[in-house]
């Protein structure tokens, strides 16, 4: 006889179930949000203006000034690298790369023994930072990363919460124009079709969602998902396309005005 309810199920059954769904993204959005293509384009149309974060700046000053990052080396950004793992194992994976890891998170990037803000060992730095902060700094000195990586971010799965998903904050243009090639990887398919939808909207070119299924983790979330069998996917924002947004959008989203700070 077959159980009816979850009350009824075997104790290891249950469990097992439930740690196979641990970390799935669950919403009541069912498809992309109808808001989303006029939030991208009230995004194009207007220079964001939100004040710098002061602290971001300092830990910008000290990269530039105690890293091997001053000396103009080929760099990868992994952006909201939380603990700095994935940004230690592509470090090993690009040896003739510098690797940036940056996250707001002190608590995180303690656990790869980051205390002052930053940490370098090797070709691997951590960085606290703000992320939106910390791309428009790069982009208004002209530092283009080789690729940029956003592993698993936040998906705020609450359609109420749309704007604050990389895709329709209204940094996006910035990250844009920062250039270099993009990849995102998430295991909600929903924010790859809007990230997606969004690059393309953005810069008039193609952009397509691929599924992902890597034989090892980049980063402990994704060696997670991967342990749990749950679907993973990519989405990729090739480096010619990100250059000609930059060359043509640029210098509307990349600058900040003047020097407010908070």
């Amino acid at each position: 006889m077959g159980y009816q309810n979850a009350r009824c199920r075997k104790p290891e059954t249950f469990h097992e179930l439930r740690h196979l769904s641990a970390g799935q993204v669950s919403s009541s959005q069912q498809g992309v949000h109808p808001r989303l293509e006029r939030t991208i384009r009230r995004h194009l149309d207007r220079h964001w203006l939100q004040p710098l974060h002061r602290p971001s700046i300092d830990s910008y000053q000290r990269l530039k000034d105690e890293s091997s990052f001053a000396d103009g080396r080929s760099f990868i950004l992994d952006s909201g690298c939380g603990t700095g793992k994935s940004t230690q194992q592509l470090a090993k994976q690009y040896p003739d790369h510098l690797v940036i890891g940056a996250d707001r998170s002190q608590v995180r990037l303690a656990r790869s023994g980051l205390q002052q803000n930053l940490w370098q060992r090797d070709n691997c730095i951590l960085l606290r930072a703000d992320l939106p902060t910390f791309w428009r700094l790069l982009a208004r000195d002209g530092h283009i990363p080789h690729k940029h990586f956003l592993f698993y971010p936040n998906p705020w799965p609450k359609p109420g919460h749309l704007k604050r998903r990389w895709h329709a904050h209204p940094v996006f243009p910035c990250l844009l124009a920062l250039g270099g090639e993009i990849e995102i990887r998430c295991n909600w398919e929903i924010y790859a079709l809007e990230f997606a939808q969004a690059a393309s909207l953005a810069t008039g070119e193609p952009v397509a969602v691929e599924k992902y299924t890597p034989q090892h983790g980049a980063s402990p979330f994704e060696q997670k998902y991967l342990d749990r069998a749950q679907p993973l996917y990519s989405v990729t924002v090739p480096r010619q396309v990100t250059k000609v947004f930059r060359h043509t959008q640029g210098e509307k989203h990349s600058i900040f005005s003047g020097s407010k700070c908070y």
